[in-house]
C-alpha cells in the first residue's frame, strides 16, 4: 500500500516526507480506534517498516551526495591540469623557431603561435580559435603581403591553396613581401586535422639563387667561346626580342658597328639599322620578317636569302627555342651563289650539257641545304677549326707534364688538361649530335661479339664504380649481334657511366637477356630514379635532372646521342624507373647469323719505354698544332722532322738522305693533298714505315684508307697517352 502511495521518481527527500505523513496518519489512527484489534497492530507493524525504509533512503541520499563531492573534487583537478597541460603546449609552440598551427578535423583553428603571422601583420589579428581553413586561406590570398607571381590572381592562387589542402602532406614555396619566401608544410595528424609549418627561407633561397647565377655565368662563357669560333653569325633573342648573345661574325656580315650590338637592344632597333641596305631574294619581305618575330605562336622556322650591296649574299635562317626566344643565324653564301650564276651562264652555251649540269646543280644546292640545316643549330657548328686548337693545347700541356718540379704548378696543370679533357668530351658530343640530327653518320654494320664488346666496358667501367663504393655486376653473354661497332659501345658506355654517375649507393648491373628474335641489353642500377614527367624529357639536348652538376660532368648529352644512335641503328630503346627505386635502360639488338665477329681495335698502352734515337717524320698543315706536337714528340726524346706539306717532306728526307723510323702525318693537307697519299709515297721510296694518320674526320672511307694501307688512326683532339703508346709498339724494342 505503501509503495503505491509513493512515486518512484519522486526524489528522496519527497519520498521521506510522504512516508512521514503515512506513519502521522496511522499512528493517528491508531491511537483514535477504539478497537484494540489485529488491523491496528498490522498498521503500527507497516509503520515501523516504513520509517526503517525511510532511515534507508536517507542513508543512500547521503551516499550519494559524497559521492557528488568527491566527483566535484576530481573534476575541479582535471580541469586544472587540463589549463595547466594547454598552457605548457601553447609556451612550448611560441618558443617553435617556424610559424606553427593547429587546425582541428572540422578544419577549425585551434591554436597558432606568433611566428605564424608575423609575414601578414595586416591579417593576424584575425587569427582566433575557431577561424575555418577555407576562411584563413582566403584572407592570405588577398594581402597584399602575398607577392604572387606575374599573371597569378588571388582566386587561382586561393584555388591551388585548397587543393593542395586534400594531400596528406604537402610542402610548397611561397614568396611574401620585402623578397622573402616561406616554406609551408602541411601534415595531416591522425585524427583528420591539420599542422601547417611555415619555415623562412630567404636566406637559403639567395644562395641558391647566387649558385645559379654562378654556373649560368660559366656557361655563357663557354657558349660566348664557342660562338666566336663559328663561320656563321649569330644573334640570340630573347623572349621580349632582346639581344642576349652574338658574335663578331655577325657584325660583319650585316655590316654593323660593334659599338650597336650591346645587350638588350630589342630586334627592331637593330633591324632599322639595316634595312635600307638589304634586298630580299625569292617571297620573303621585310613585312613577313616582323610578323614572324612579333607574333606569340612561332612554329616553324623562317628560311630565306638576303642581298647585301651588289655581290654578297646571306642564308638567314630563324628558329624557336624552349623559352620562346629565337636564335638567328646568318652564312655567307656569296661564293655558293657565284658559283649558280657561273654554271647558268655556261649552260646557256653548252645546251647539250644542260640536263647534266643540272641534275648536278639540284644534287649540290640539296646538299648544301642539308648542311646549311644542319649548320643553323648553333650547338652542333664545332668542326675542325676548334679541334685543331683544342689539339695543340692539351699536346702543349702534355709536353709541360714532365718539366715542371713544383707541386702547385703540376696541379695547375692536371686540373686544366681535366679541363681540355671536358671541352673535348663537350665537342665530341656536339659533333655525334650534329651528324645524327643531319643524317651524314654513316654506318658500319658488321657481327659484333657482344661478350667482348661488354667485358671491355666492364674493364673500363668497374674502378669507376669501386672509387663509389657500388657494386658493379656484369653478366656476360656469347651471343653475336648485328650493329655498328662504334655506335654500340657509344651507347652502352653512355648509359653504364650515366648509370654509375647517378647512383650514390647500391649496385649497378649489366645483363643479358636472350628472346625469339633479338637480344636485349639491360642496365640496372639503384639510384635515385627519374619522375615519370621527366622520362621522355631525360632524351632531350642539354637535359640534365641534377641540375647542379657541373659542365664538366656533362652537358646533358649523353642520353640525347644515345636515342639518336638507336632510333639510326633500328635498336628499341625503353626506359624503366621508379622514384627512390632505381631505373632501367634496355636496348633490343638483332642476332647476327655470321660467324665472324668485329671486335673494336685495342689501343696500345703506354709502358714508359724509350724512343730516343729514332726518326720521326711529322707532316701536319697547322702550325700550331705542329709545333704543339713536334715539343710532345721531342719531350718523348725522339728525333722530329716537322713538315707542313706532303712536298716538304719528301724535299727534307732526300736533303738529310736518311729513311724515317715513322710517319706521323693529318690527313688534310694543304692543295688538295692527304696524308695517305703522303705516307703511300714516302713507303714506295723507304719501305714499309710503321705510320699512323691523325684526323677530325669520322668517316667510314677514311677508316678503310688505313685498313687498306696498314696505318693506324687517331681522331683529333689528340690523346698524347694514346700516341705514345702506338709509337712504342712500332718504335721500342
Amino acid at each position: 500500500m505503501a509503495h503505491e502511495l509513493i512515486d518512484p521518481a519522486d526524489s528522496l527527500e519527497r519520498q521521506n516526507e510522504k512516508l512521514l505523513k503515512i506513519i502521522e496518519t496511522l499512528m493517528r489512527r491508531v491511537e483514535q480506534s477504539t478497537e484494540a484489534s489485529g488491523a491496528a497492530y498490522a498498521q503500527f507493524q507497516r509503520a515501523v517498516m516504513l520509517e526503517e525504509e525511510v532511515r534507508a533512503r536517507t542513508k543512500e541520499l547521503e551516499c550519494a551526495l559524497d559521492l557528488l563531492n568527491e566527483s566535484n573534487a576530481r573534476l575541479a583537478t582535471a580541469n586544472a591540469e587540463t589549463e595547466a597541460a594547454r598552457a605548457n603546449l601553447a609556451n612550448a609552440i611560441e618558443t617553435v623557431q617556424e610559424g606553427f598551427a593547429l587546425f582541428d578535423p572540422e578544419d577549425k583553428l585551434v591554436m597558432c603561435n606568433s611566428r605564424f603571422g608575423r609575414h601578414m601583420p595586416d591579417i593576424y589579428p584575425l587569427f582566433k580559435p575557431g577561424l575555418r581553413f577555407d576562411a584563413y586561406v582566403h584572407l592570405v590570398a588577398n594581402s597584399p603581403n602575398l607577392s604572387l607571381p606575374e599573371g597569378e590572381t588571388p582566386a587561382g592562387w586561393e584555388a591551388y591553396r585548397k587543393s593542395r589542402h586534400k594531400d596528406n602532406h604537402a610542402v610548397f614555396n611561397a614568396r611574401m613581401a620585402g623578397r622573402r619566401w616561406l616554406q609551408v608544410s602541411e601534415h595531416r595528424t591522425q585524427d583528420g586535422g591539420t599542422v601547417i609549418i611555415q619555415t623562412d627561407i630567404t636566406d637559403m633561397m639567395r644562395l641558391e639563387r647566387q649558385e645559379r647565377d654562378r654556373l649560368l655565368d660559366g656557361q655563357a662563357q663557354l657558349i660566348k667561346a664557342t660562338l666566336e669560333h663559328l663561320h656563321q653569325g649569330v644573334c640570340i633573342f630573347d623572349d621580349q626580342n632582346r639581344l642576349v648573345g652574338w658574335n663578331f661574325r655577325a657584325g660583319e656580315l650585316l655590316s654593323i658597328e660593334a659599338n650597336r650590338l650591346q645587350l638588350g637592344t630589342y630586334f627592331g632597333s637593330l633591324y632599322d639599322q639595316i634595312r635600307d641596305d638589304v634586298t630580299f631574294v625569292g617571297q620573303t619581305g621585310h613585312d613577313d620578317v616582323e610578323a614572324w618575330v612579333a607574333s606569340d605562336a612561332k612554329g616553324a622556322p623562317l628560311s630565306f636569302e638576303l642581298g647585301i650591296g651588289s655581290e654578297r649574299r646571306l642564308k638567314v635562317f630563324a628558329q624557336q627555342m624552349p623559352d620562346r626566344g629565337f636564335v638567328i643565324s646568318f652564312t655567307d653564301v656569296t661564293a655558293e651563289r657565284a658559283a649558280v650564276r657561273a654554271i647558268s651562264q655556261v649552260n646557256e652555251t653548252l645546251e647539250q650539257r644542260v640536263a647534266e649540269r643540272t641534275l648536278e646543280l639540284e644534287d649540290a644546292l640539296a646538299e648544301a641545304g642539308r648542311a646549311n640545316a644542319s649548320k643553323s643549330r648553333f650547338v652542333a657548328a664545332a668542326s675542325h677549326d676548334l679541334l685543331q686548337p683544342l689539339s695543340a693545347a692539351k699536346l702543349f700541356v702534355s709536353s709541360l707534364e714532365d718539366e715542371l718540379d713544383r707541386p702547385e704548378l703540376k696541379e695547375r696543370l692536371t686540373k686544366a688538361g681535366n679541363a681540355l679533357v671536358s671541352v673535348e668530351r663537350i665537342l665530341g658530343a656536339l659533333l655525334d649530335i650534329s651528324k645524327l640530327d643531319s643524317g651524314l653518320a654513316a654506318l658500319d654494320l658488321s657481327t659484333i661479339s657482344l661478350g667482348d664488346m661488354l667485358n671491355q666496358l666492364g674493364d673500363e667501367l668497374r674502378p669507376m664504380a669501386r672509387r663509389k663504393g657500388l657494386d658493379f655486376r656484369l653478366v656476360s653473354s656469347s651471343a653475336a649481334v648485328l650493329s655498328d661497332a662504334s655506335y654500340l659501345r657509344r651507347i652502352l658506355q653512355n648509359l653504364a657511366s650515366n648509370a654509375i654517375r647517378y647512383t650514390e649507393s647500391g649496385k649497378v648491373l649489366i645483363g643479358v637477356r636472350h628472346r625469339k628474335s633479338s637480344i636485349r641489353v639491360e642496365i640496372w642500377d639503384t639510384g635515385p630514379g627519374i619522375p615519370e614527367h621527366e622520362q621522355e624529357r631525360v632524351f632531350d639536348e642539354f637535359h640534365r635532372l641534377n641540375a647542379a652538376a657541373s659542365p664538366s660532368e656533362g652537358m646533358g648529352l649523353g642520353l640525347a646521342i644515345v636515342e639518336r644512335a638507336c632510333r639510326l641503328l633500328q635498336h628499341p630503346l625503353h626506359l624503366n624507373s621508379r622514384l627512390g627505386q632505381g631505373t632501367c635502360f634496355a636496348i633490343d639488338l638483332r642476332r647476327s647469323l655470321s660467324a665472324t665477329t668485329q671486335t673494336a681495335p685495342e689501343i696500345p698502352a703506354s709502358n714508359g719505354r724509350s724512343l730516343a734515337h729514332n726518326i720521326a717524320v711529322l707532316i701536319e698543315n697547322d702550325a700550331e698544332l705542329r709545333a704543339a706536337m713536334t715539343i710532345t714528340m721531342e719531350s718523348w726524346e725522339l728525333d722530329v722532322l716537322p713538315c707542313a706539306s706532303h712536298a716538304e717532306a719528301e724535299a727534307v728526307l732526300a736533303e738529310i738522305d736518311i729513311a724515317p723510323d715513322v710517319i706521323v702525318a693529318d690527313y688534310q693537307l694543304d692543295n688538295g693533298s692527304t696524308g695517305t697519299d703522303a705516307i703511300s709515297d714516302l713507303r714506295a721510296v723507304y719501305g714499309m714505315v710503321p705510320a699512323c694518320l691523325v684526323t677530325a674526320n669520322h668517316s667510314t672511307e677514311v677508316q678503310g684508307l688505313c685498313d687498306t694501307l696498314g696505318v693506324s688512326l687517331f681522331h683529333k683532339p689528340i690523346a698524347p697517352a694514346e700516341l705514345r703508346g702506338f709509337l712504342e709498339s712500332v718504335l721500342a724494342p
